[in-house]
């Protein structure tokens, strides 16, 4: 059974004018920016990590020694955030990078005890709750979900490039790597 919202004016936000739907999409869309940066508050006060340098390390344990360029596909990341994000990581000794021993131009990356350590500290991300909960929807309830958001992605011209920027909250895709 689906849960009816109301709006202020004790509406629901689809009937009436276009105008009114298009403001109540808005409305949602703020809701989840809200959800989205309230979680990256909180791992940040936990963990002192943004969303995205969680992600990369979650993907540096998974993936065990990876390459920039397979983490950056794995994150659906720009390389060059992903790099920026390691060398942040670095800096805390989270991770190590280091050379491959049979071709000297591929660096790997490698999760280290204090990156492990900051793992098992973080508390568990939006999106896995969110996961579970799609997973739950029949497949064509998840296809019309999806094929929504892909609209409304375009029609708010979200193709930034950095497909897994929306992790980050509002307006701060550079500012929080």
């Amino acid at each position: 059974m689906q849960k009816q919202r109301t709006q202020r004016d004790g509406s629901d936000g689809r009937q009436g004018a276009p105008g009114d739907r298009s403001r109540a999409v808005l409305i949602v869309v703020r809701r989840i920016i809200r959800s989205v940066d309230l979680q990256s508050r909180h791992v940040a006060r936990t963990v002192g990590l943004t969303i995205p340098q969680l992600i990369v390390l979650q993907a540096v344990r998974d993936l065990g020694e990876v390459t920039s360029t397979t983490l950056s596909a794995h994150v659906s990341l720009s390389p060059a955030t992903v790099t920026t994000i390691l060398d942040k990581l670095e800096g805390r000794a989270l991770v190590e990078r280091y050379r491959s021993s049979s071709d000297r131009r591929v660096v790997h990356t490698r999760l280290t005890r204090e990156g492990d350590a900051a793992l098992r500290k973080a508390p568990p991300l939006l999106q896995e709750a969110f996961v579970s909960r799609f997973e739950g929807l029949k497949p064509e309830r998840q296809e019309a979900l999806l094929s929504a958001l892909e609209d409304i992605a375009t029609m708010m011209d979200a193709g930034t490039g950095d497909e897994g920027a929306w992790l980050l909250g509002p307006e701060r895709a550079q500012d929080e790597v």
